[in-house]
């Protein structure tokens, strides 16, 4: 990984300063440099990613954070502005099925690309759906050809609201993901595999609005990736080609804080030193941002006030493992449901206690790629939501390692003798979310993607009172994802740019 410490010194060009280096960070430096602005990247880890990090430990590789590509398409552009095709840097696998859905009945179901597959898995499980499940899809195609062009545009003012709600009023974005897909297929294992999604990005299928029903489309165009070697090797390309355009990454470097002078330029502090600049792109979270980089500007204040009474998305309980065998008839990526649904759900979003019961994602690389364990061995990580930090008092060094062992334990369903196979073994918390990631309450996907806390209700992309602060990234449109960020980078971009033509 290549690091650039240097900061740009030619006084006669504007320059800009992007703080933090997750994928939003990322994809906005690269366009920035691209487009001949020089720019510096700083990120308090030591390696960029952020969210999408590495942990590498007796020949396991494990990625930290997001691992499925739903939008290739998002990284061909990025690539392609910056000058070099995606394809020459990193290789996307794609996986197929695309989640196994499994419940504790044993009762699975494979959710994939193919039609013809996919409607003999509805007709199996569901055969009175499958007239409603081709209505669904058309209603998921009206809405992506409806709301995702919208995903790269900046709803800067109450106007750019206003031109697009009657289109949101026809597709009823009011509605829930959940009762969307209701009013199509009426079996509830069913509603479950076509309404899970909007967990990916942090909301709750109940409450999440019914725009995100897009996903589905999504998928079945672009497909369902893996990036050989981890999604981290995804962010690094990215960083490497910043560097190679000219761009400075200074990394192990936090921002302590940003001053907005007079003239309008802002003075970033550092551990060891401060830089001025034209401007910033602050990939932190919009709390961060707010609270502690731009704490002492009473500008910020008006923000402040409004995230404290915002909703937060859940946060994330992960377990990292390695094995010293292999399982056969094991799916890249397992979604195992517990028998409650809507109930678990209301207990991750607005309850006050560790849930009983528990529904995991099951990351399974291995079985798509054996770089990222020894010969004959396995990698894994299983993802548990749960409440955040501000809605549940949980005692996490107490609670990790009990729920860490009830979780594998749970695993042996579909990995039997897993437990007297594990050989390495790591956890990640809410409170590691909130203390290395310096994510609000350790929300794992910062505001949850509500109706009213999308699109012109969310955190803008260029703030209206401090100028010269943009913002990208999750808390900001339109919203959490990996698509989501990359396209918040496009918009900002294309914004700071417009403001400097």
């Amino acid at each position: 990984m290549s690091q650039v410490a240097r900061v740009p010194t030619t006084r006669s060009e504007r320059r800009v300063a992007v703080v933090g280096a997750g994928f939003g960070g990322l994809a906005a430096a690269l366009r920035l440099q691209a487009a001949g602005i020089p720019t510096t990247l700083f990120e308090a880890l030591e390696t960029p990613g952020g969210r999408a990090g590495v942990v590498r430990t007796q020949g396991f590789t494990f990625d930290t954070g997001p691992t499925v590509i739903t939008a290739p398409s998002c990284f061909e552009e990025l690539f392609a502005v910056s000058g070099k095709p995606l394809r020459d840097l990193v290789e996307l696998r794609p996986v197929e099925p695309f989640y196994r859905v499994q419940w504790a009945d044993g009762e699975r179901f494979d959710y994939g690309g193919d039609a013809d597959a996919l409607e003999t898995e509805i007709g199996r499980l569901a055969p009175d759906d499958l007239d409603g499940y081709r209505r669904f899809l058309n209603h998921s195609r009206q809405v992506f050809d409806a709301g995702y062009p919208l995903v790269a545009h900046p709803f800067l003012r109450i106007t750019d609201m206003l031109r697009v709600a009657p289109q949101l009023v026809r597709l009823r974005a009011d509605r829930s993901v959940y009762h969307a897909v209701a009013r199509y297929v009426a079996d509830e294992r069913l509603r479950q595999v076509l309404s899970f999604h909007s967990l990916l990005i942090g909301g709750n299928p109940f409450e999440a609005s019914s725009i995100y029903t897009l996903i589905h489309f999504l998928e079945q165009s672009e497909g369902v990736h893996y990036v050989q070697g981890g999604t981290w090797r995804l962010a690094h390309a990215i960083a490497d080609r910043f560097v190679d355009l000219g761009g400075a990454l200074a990394l192990g470097t936090p921002v302590r804080r940003i001053d907005v002078s007079s003239d309008g330029a802002h003075r970033i502090t550092t551990d060891h030193d401060s830089h001025r600049f034209d401007a910033v792109v602050s990939n932190a979270d919009v709390w961060h941002t707010y609270s502690a980089l731009y704490a002492d500007d009473r500008r910020a204040a008006v923000v402040r006030r409004r995230l404290s009474r915002a909703q937060w998305s859940n946060s994330l309980f992960l377990v990292y493992f390695g094995a010293d065998r292999r399982w056969p008839d094991l799916a890249h990526h397992t979604i195992l449901l517990a028998d409650r649904y809507r109930g678990l759900l209301h207990e991750i979003f607005h309850g006050n206690a560790l849930p009983e019961d528990f529904s995991l994602y099951l990351h399974a690389p291995s079985v798509s790629d054996s770089s990222v364990a020894p010969p004959g061995c396995s990698a894994f990580y299983a993802l548990c939501p749960v409440p955040h930090l501000g809605n549940a008092s949980i005692d996490w060094d107490e609670q990790a390692p009990r729920l860490a062992d009830r979780i594998l334990a749970s695993l042996e369903g579909i990995l039997p003798g897993l437990r007297s196979h594990i050989v390495v073994r790591q956890v990640f918390t809410p409170d590691d979310f909130e203390r290395r990631l310096a994510a609000p309450h350790g929300a794992a996907f910062s505001l949850a993607p509500n109706l009213l806390q999308s699109a012109w209700f969310r955190p803008h992309n260029r703030d209206p009172r401090i100028p010269g602060l943009y913002l990208v990234g999750a808390g900001t449109h339109p919203g959490a994802g990996l698509p989501g960020v990359v396209n918040s980078a496009k918009a900002t971009v294309d914004t700071l740019l417009g403001d400097w033509s």
